[in-house]
């Protein structure tokens, strides 16, 4: 799709903003709830068009570097949980550990990005 200005994150910022700005200070109980929630969806699917594309690239480079082979990023996990499931990869790897510690870690920037342990993991 061809980038236009405003952006879809730069759009889903200005819907967000003006529910948080003209909507919710009017709101109470579960009305105010949801807007809420809904707020936290919107957030998070932002965070997902600005960096999943680059977080899905980086987890298929490094599925190819540790498995030794190519292939979608779908392809490539299909073969990493035979790789598990056969034993053929366990704990002990440290490539396996650092990749499942990445995917989470980029993952939790999605997700929840203030969440604790991402907090500490980026800081530390």
């Amino acid at each position: 799709m061809p980038t236009n200005s405003p952006t879809s994150v730069e759009l889903m910022a200005a819907v967000q903003e003006f529910l948080r700005a003209q909507l919710l200070p009017r709101l109470t109980g579960s009305d105010k709830y949801h807007l809420q929630v809904s707020l936290n969806a919107l957030a998070i699917l932002a965070r997902e068009f600005a960096m999943a594309g680059a977080l899905d690239d980086a987890e298929q480079a490094r599925l190819h570097t540790l498995l030794g082979a190519s292939g979608t990023l779908e392809e490539a996990n299909r073969a990493l949980c035979a790789r598990i499931r056969e034993r053929q990869l366990t704990y002990r790897n440290d490539g396996l550990m650092n990749h499942l510690w990445q995917t989470a870690i980029g993952k939790m920037s999605i997700d929840n990005p203030r969440y604790a342990t991402y907090v500490d993991a980026i800081e530390g």
